[in-house]
């Protein structure tokens, strides 16, 4: 899995930074070598990562500039398992000149990426919360595009424009840009609002949307303030399994693209090769047809019914109705499914202060979940 995913939304708040920190650090747990480029001048990925932006020397800035080499400007996080490219507010002057380049300003992280992409698995750009020149940077450096976004109605009149861009970019700077999938954050399905906006993200974008869902989490919101990622805070947390889960998803989504694309390139048979004619039985030499030569004669009328079920068999149908949950709730059982596949159901923690929603497993409102393999089969031990 070697990807460029820059994590996008013009509206702030959406969970983008908080994204690509868990994300890098879940990508890493399963023994991949991830790079997160910090395009934000806020420096909250920075930040997040542990990195004290404030004591930078090299930075995102000096590497758009091109005044430094990107492997020089590199800092190991040895709490998370990955590289990070650190970003402070200095950027915002990077942005400023950039923007006064006749020719080229669009390339300049994509062209600085270059020496260094393949020396990692994965590369995550968190972007600011705007689509300026850092933003179209990051979009025409990307493979694809990862889009983070609240269940809410501004956050859905914003994906327009977001979208919008893209196609823009597409056309213009880079062909091979696509949509990695909409991952909805922060949700709480105990809001009929976030319900409806999440059955029209499902409606519109299909299989685009992430199964896995970010439920709101204390845990994840106040990892930020120790400096390191939610898995290294509290692994047992909602929001810890949540972005494995994720993580777990997105590689089983990158596999089965492999896997189909080699049999999508098989080639036909052409009609130059010569087809071997079928071997004559003695039936078809003597002109008689095998079917005519020897009737199949009827089974018997004991074979063609039905055998009726050993006592074995129908104890073991009534111990699997037993263990089958009544539906109780048919229309929420119809709903779209919402809630993160693959994990463990019900794992309320008594430490954890939490809205009610566990965010991997279970609801406060009922209905039936979706179901999945599980991610702790991806992450090694």
């Amino acid at each position: 899995m070697k990807r460029v995913i820059a994590i996008a939304n013009q509206k702030g708040g959406v969970g983008k930074t908080t994204t690509a920190v868990n994300l890098a650090a879940s990508f890493a747990a399963t023994k991949r070598r991830v790079l997160l480029m910090d395009l934000d001048p806020q420096g909250n990925a920075t930040m997040g990562s542990g990195v004290d932006k404030s004591q930078l020397t090299r930075s995102t800035c000096e590497v758009l500039l091109g005044e430094t080499e990107l492997a020089s400007a590199l800092v190991q996080v040895e709490l998370g398992g990955f590289t990070i490219l650190p970003a402070n507010h200095d950027l915002t002057v990077a942005e400023v000149r950039l923007l006064g380049l006749p020719i080229g300003r669009e390339t300049k992280l994509r062209n600085a990426l270059a020496p260094l992409r393949n020396d990692f698995d994965v590369i995550l750009i968190d972007c600011p919360p705007a689509l300026n020149m850092l933003t179209v940077n990051a979009l025409v450096a990307a493979e694809s595009v990862l889009i983070p976004m609240q269940c809410e109605y501004y956050a859905l009149e914003g994906l327009t424009a977001l979208l919008s861009t893209v196609e823009q970019i597409r056309i213009a700077a880079n062909p091979e840009l696509s949509i990695e999938g909409v991952l909805r954050t922060m949700f709480d399905p105990r809001n009929n609002l976030a319900n409806e906006v999440s059955a029209q993200l499902i409606a519109h974008f299909a299989d685009k949307v992430f199964r896995t869902v970010i439920p709101r989490n204390i845990r994840l919101a106040e990892a930020p303030s120790f400096g390191k990622p939610v898995l290294f805070h509290d692994k047992e947390s909602r929001g810890a399994l949540a972005y494995l889960a994720l993580a777990g998803e997105m590689i089983r989504r990158q596999e089965l693209a492999g896997m189909a694309r080699p049999a999508a390139t098989v080639p036909a048979p052409t009609a130059a090769e010569p087809v071997a004619a079928p071997e004559e039985t003695p039936c078809e030499a003597n002109g008689t047809h095998p079917a005519a030569a020897a009737p199949e004669e009827a089974p018997p009328a004991a074979a063609v019914t039905e055998a009726s079920p050993t006592p074995e068999a129908t104890a073991e149908q009534g111990v699997a109705a037993a263990e089958t949950p009544p539906d109780t709730n048919t229309a929420e059982a119809a709903a779209p499914q919402l809630l993160p596949v693959g994990m463990p159901g019900d794992t309320t923690l008594p430490h954890e202060e939490d809205s009610g929603f566990d965010g991997v497993g279970g609801n406060a409102t009922g209905g039936e979940l979706a179901q999945g393999s599980s991610i702790r089969e991806d992450i090694p031990r």
